[in-house]
C-alpha cells in the first residue's frame, strides 16, 4: 500500500463538495470498481462510515492497523481515521456514511453510544444489521414525505447495533452520577481540536473558545475520559502524529511543525513519552 505526501480529506471519497444527504448509502462497487478495487489512504473530517460486506473480501488498513474482512462482516470507521482498502474484485455490500450530527444524536444516552463508536469496530453482520442496513438504503433511495425522519431513525438503529459489538467487549461500568456524567461540551472540544490541531492552541485557548475556565474544562475531560484536558488534547495530537508518520512521507520535523511544535526535538521527546518509541521508530513499522 502506497504512501502520499499528505492525507486527503474528503466528504465522500474523491469529493470535496458538501455532504449530499442526511445519510448516504451506496454499493461498494460504485466507487471501488472505478478505483480498480483499491482505495488509497484518505479520511473524512466529520463523517463516520460503515462497510457491510455481503460477498467477497477486503484487506483494510485503518490508522496503521490491518483488518481483514470477508462475507457477512462489517467495519465501522469513526471520523478522522485514516483508511485504505484493497477489495477483492466484484466484492458486494454497502458503504453507509453518517455525518457527525447523526452519530452524536443517538439517544437516549448519546454520550455512551458516542464513546462506543469512537474507535474502529469490526464484527459479524447478523440478521438484524443486514435487515436494517437494507431498509436504510431503500429508504434513502426513495422520496417519501418523511424520508429524512425515517432515514435518521434507521441510521440510529444501525449505529446502536454497531455500538453493541463494542459494548460486549468492554467491562461493565457503574451508572454515571450527576457529577461524573460526560459533559456535552466534550463533543465541542473534539471538533475544536480537529479544526485547530496544527495551530499550536494551548489548553487556555480551547477553554476560552468554549467559554469555560481551564480547570472546568479539565473536570469535563476527567469525568468523561479519566484524563485532564491537557492530557486529552495531547493524546489527540499524538494520534494525528501517528497518522502522519504512518501515511505520509513528511519528514519527522515537518510532522512536528504541522502539529504546532516549534522545536522538532521537543516534539520527538513528547512523542516518545506518549508512545514509548521515537517518531522515526514508529514510522519504521510501516516501511516494510
Amino acid at each position: 500500500m502506497t504512501q502520499s505526501a499528505l492525507i486527503p480529506v474528503f466528504a465522500l471519497l474523491g469529493e470535496t463538495d458538501p455532504f449530499p444527504d442526511v445519510v448516504h448509502c451506496e454499493a461498494i462497487s460504485a466507487r471501488s470498481a472505478v478505483y480498480g478495487w483499491h482505495i488509497p489512504a484518505h479520511r473524512h473530517g466529520q463523517l463516520s462510515q460503515l462497510f457491510v460486506i455481503t460477498r467477497g473480501a477486503v484487506q483494510a488498513r485503518v490508522d496503521g492497523v490491518a483488518h481483514g474482512l470477508g462475507d457477512k462482516e462489517f467495519l465501522f470507521l469513526p471520523a478522522q481515521t485514516v483508511h485504505e482498502f484493497a477489495f477483492e474484485p466484484d466484492t458486494e455490500g454497502q458503504v453507509i456514511s453518517f455525518p457527525a450530527a447523526v452519530v452524536q444524536s443517538v439517544g437516549p444516552s448519546p454520550d455512551a453510544v458516542r464513546a462506543a463508536l469512537s474507535r474502529p469496530v469490526q464484527g459479524p453482520v447478523d440478521a438484524r444489521l443486514a435487515g436494517l442496513s437494507e431498509m436504510l438504503a431503500e429508504t434513502m433511495a426513495g422520496s417519501g414525505a418523511f424520508r429524512t425522519q425515517a432515514g435518521v431513525a434507521l441510521a440510529h438503529s444501525v449505529l446502536a447495533l454497531v455500538a453493541e459489538v463494542t459494548a460486549q467487549n468492554l467491562p461493565p461500568e457503574a451508572p454515571a452520577s450527576a457529577d461524573t456524567r460526560p459533559d456535552l461540551r466534550l463533543s465541542d472540544l473534539e471538533r475544536l481540536v480537529a479544526r485547530h490541531i496544527g495551530d499550536g492552541w494551548t489548553l487556555s485557548d480551547y477553554a476560552a473558545a468554549l467559554s469555560v475556565s481551564p480547570g472546568h474544562l479539565s473536570r469535563i475531560c476527567r469525568a468523561a475520559t479519566g484524563r485532564g484536558a491537557g492530557a486529552y488534547i495531547e493524546g489527540a495530537v499524538m494520534t494525528e502524529a501517528c497518522r502522519l508518520l504512518a501515511f505520509t512521507r513528511l519528514p519527522v520535523s515537518s510532522v512536528g511543525y504541522r502539529l504546532g511544535y516549534g522545536d522538532p526535538s521537543y516534539f520527538s521527546r513528547r512523542f516518545r513519552a506518549a508512545r514509548g518509541i521515537t517518531p522515526s521508530g514508529y514510522r519504521a513499522r510501516f516501511s516494510g
